[in-house]
Formats: structure tokens, C-alpha cells, sequence
């Protein structure tokens, strides 16, 4: 065989060697495609990163404590008329349509009331849901940085008595996944099955 025969060969060879490398890296450099939630995604907020209040056994809270579960987080009060007891509601649904994995998922409700809401009266109200959920509340400074963090809305609205007030209040959930990261906005009156299906790609997804 010629030189030149023999360096057409190579190149040949050479350059389709290439040509296959190439595509082998482009296949490699392609990602992932994103989850698809029904919910807004939060992945990489920068707010929402941490919770310190304390529970309703007055034992200290941390958002850490929860890894290895998604947890909903939830602000509201006990003397709520319809937004905190239908998410409540629509969260204990969502437990029941994840089957075997509904122990998975654990509710943590937040007091923006804690001058009425004591610890016994928000076990009592959060347990009537499902006793394995949390309820928290702090000092009303603690609340309020809380909800600073979360990026979470609330006043007092005055009533008739001094202690007859409403609280208006954000009426959204935030959605943490088993590794403690705040990747979900849940919006009010989202359905159950659509929350069910955005907690079953965190669980997947770990």
C-alpha cells in the first residue's frame, strides 16, 4: 500500500473516531431535563432556608430534623374560618392518595397567632388532621422573623372585642424536600392530586 494511500485510511479512520467522540460528549453534556411540578419551583431560593420556633410540646424546632421526609410548611392560626382548615384539609387528602409513601410526608403548621394559639390548643387543632404533624409557635418576635424568612405576609385585622381579631394572612404552603431544601410554592385550593404527584417526584428524585 502507498503513503498516501495510507494516510487517506488514517484520516479516514481518524476523523470518524472523532465525529463519534463528539457525539458521545454531546450526549454527555445534555441535562437533565427539569422536574415537571404542578406547584411553582423554588429550587435554589434564597429565603425559606430555616425555621426555629418551637413545637407544640415546647420542645425546639428545626427545619434539619425533618430530612428524609418532604414536609409542608404552612402559616396560619386555629381560629382560621375556611383557608387554614381546607389546606389542612386538602394536605391530609394528599397524604392518603400517596398510599405506602404518605408517612413520607409530614405537616408543619405555623401560628401567626401565638397570643390565642397556646401549644395545647395547636396540638389539639393540628392533630385533629393527623396527631404525626407539627405545630409550632413562638414569641411574636419569633413569629414575625419566621415569617420574615419565608417571606410570608400577616396582620391583625380588629374585631368587635379586643379578642375577637382576624389574621389576614398569606394562604400558600412551601414544600421541602427529604434533603431539607425548599424546592415548592404551593398555591391555596391547589388540588390534591396535583400536590401528590409534585411529592412523588421529591420522593423519586431521592
Amino acid at each position: 500500500m502507498s503513503t498516501p494511500t495510507r494516510r487517506r485510511i488514517l484520516s479516514a479512520v481518524c476523523a470518524a473516531g472523532l465525529t463519534s467522540l463528539g457525539a458521545l460528549l454531546t450526549g454527555c453534556d445534555k441535562a437533565a431535563p427539569p422536574p415537571s411540578f404542578k406547584s411553582l419551583d423554588l429550587t435554589g431560593a434564597d429565603y425559606a432556608r430555616q425555621l426555629a420556633l418551637t413545637d407544640a410540646n415546647g420542645q425546639p424546632f428545626q427545619l434539619s430534623s425533618l430530612k428524609g421526609k418532604v414536609a409542608v410548611v404552612f402559616f396560619g392560626y386555629t381560629q382560621c374560618p375556611d383557608v387554614c382548615p381546607t389546606t389542612l384539609t386538602n394536605l391530609a387528602e394528599t397524604q392518603r392518595l400517596l398510599g405506602p409513601d404518605g408517612d413520607k410526608l409530614v405537616g408543619v403548621f405555623v401560628t401567626v397567632d401565638p397570643k390565642r394559639d397556646t401549644a395545647t390548643l395547636l396540638k389539639s387543632y393540628v392533630g385533629a388532621f393527623n396527631p404525626n404533624w407539627i405545630a409550632l409557635r413562638g414569641s411574636p418576635e419569633a413569629v414575625t422573623a419566621a415569617a420574615k424568612e419565608f417571606k410570608v405576609f400577616f396582620r391583625e385585622v380588629p374585631g368587635k372585642t379586643e379578642t375577637s381579631y382576624t389574621v389576614d394572612h398569606t394562604a400558600a404552603s412551601f414544600v421541602f424536600d427529604p434533603q431539607g431544601k425548599v424546592r415548592l410554592y404551593v398555591r391555596h385550593a391547589t388540588p390534591p392530586a396535583d400536590l401528590a404527584a409534585d411529592v412523588k417526584i421529591l420522593l423519586a428524585a431521592h
